[in-house]
Order: structure tokens, then sequence, then C-alpha cells
């Protein structure tokens, strides 16, 4: 892929994943009994309405951002779950100490993706399509539309139960327009193992999450 349409896709989804998952935190005491699409619509409705009025997060304030996922998304998406899935088999080879700095890189690189993605987000809301799972399903996906200016943004979560979760479902992957995030991302990683290996990986998230600092993205 066309390493500047996979950086506009890449805004585009973790855009997306912020609009879906940031405010669930604020809801969660009254959403604990929520089905999964009435979660994803009562957050995406609240995470517009905070972007839209805080204008340090639409100038991209990596700071407050920070704070904002720290607080308010990492408890509702189950990270070491999507940490894994995107390094794929190398993560059960992998020591704690590695595991733990993959995810710490991983989410460094995310966070510093919304901030860019962030200030994109103007006049869109958000259709949430009709459920197609059963009651007890325990892992659905949740259809959703990013409309404002332009084209529709097609917009997938895949959300499991978890009943210590703060509203009783977590996020594990995101599509936006066909691509699934952490299918994306196990592309780049594997190829990354298989010539440098785990350490090798980790020391690329951090260069790069090292040069994004110093550019302010």
């Amino acid at each position: 892929m066309n390493p500047l349409k996979s950086r506009r896709i890449a805004c585009q989804w973790v855009g997306a994943f912020v609009l879906g998952s940031t405010l669930i935190f604020s809801v969660a005491a009254n959403a604990a009994e929520a089905t999964a699409d009435a979660f994803i619509k009562t957050v995406s409705s609240d995470i517009l309405d905070k972007i839209k009025a805080d204008k340090s997060i639409l100038s991209g304030d990596i700071t407050k951002i920070s704070v904002l996922v720290d607080q308010r998304v990492m408890p509702n998406v189950n990270f070491p779950r999507m940490t894994a899935s995107a390094i794929g088999p190398a993560w059960r080879q992998a020591t704690p100490e590695q595991q733990k700095r993959l995810q710490e890189e991983f989410k460094t690189l995310l966070v510093r993706t919304y901030a860019g993605a962030l200030s994109q987000v103007s006049d869109q809301t958000v259709v949430v399509k009709p459920l197609r799972a059963a009651p007890d399903d325990k892992e659905v996906v949740v259809k959703t539309e990013v409309r404002g200016k332009g084209d529709p943004i097609q917009l997938d979560y895949r959300v499991e139960k978890a009943d210590d979760a703060p509203a009783g479902w977590r996020v594990y992957n995101l599509n936006v327009m066909g691509i699934w995030l952490v299918d994306n991302y196990r592309s780049q990683f594997t190829q990354a193992i298989n010539t440098k290996g785990i350490d090798g990986l980790i020391a690329d998230l951090a260069e790069r999450n090292k040069t994004n600092a110093k550019s302010g993205k």
C-alpha cells in the first residue's frame, strides 16, 4: 500500500476509534447492562460533543490526549488482546518484559496517531446500524457509519462481553473502510519480527515514537 494512503487510512481508523470509545467511562455507571449497539451509540455521541468542545484536543495537545486515553479509553479496551493479536504467533514466544514493552510502544504509537486524527473532527455524526446478534452472544460486531462532509466512513467494532469492564463491554478491534486495525498492524509487525526479531520490532516502534514526538505528531 502507498505510504501516504496507509497513513491517511491510519488516521481515519484511529480517529474513528477515539470517536467511539473515549467517553465510555463517563456513561459506564448507567450502561452496565447495555446491549453492544446501545453501548457504541451512547459513547459515540458523547465523544463527538467532548472533542468539539475542547480546543486543546482539536489542536492535538498530546499530553491532554494521553491523559484522556489512559483515563477514558484503556479501561474499556482489551489492549493486551489487541496487542497480542497485532503481534501474532510471536507474542507467545515473547518474554513478559518484551510483552510489556510491546504494549507500551504500541499504545504510544496509537496515541500519537490520535493527535493528528482528532484535528479532523468537525461536524461528524455517528449512525449505528441494526445489530445482528443473539442476546447471549459474548462477542459481536457493531456496524456504524461516521457521516459528515464527504462520503460516509464505514466503522465496525468488534466488542466482547466483559463483566469487569465499566460498561460491560470491551472493544478489541476496529474496522474502517474495510481495514481491520489489528490485521493492518499485524502485517507490518510480522515483517519486522521475521527480519529483526521481537527486540528489533520493539526498537523500531520506540524509534518511530521518538521521531513522531520530535516532529509533534
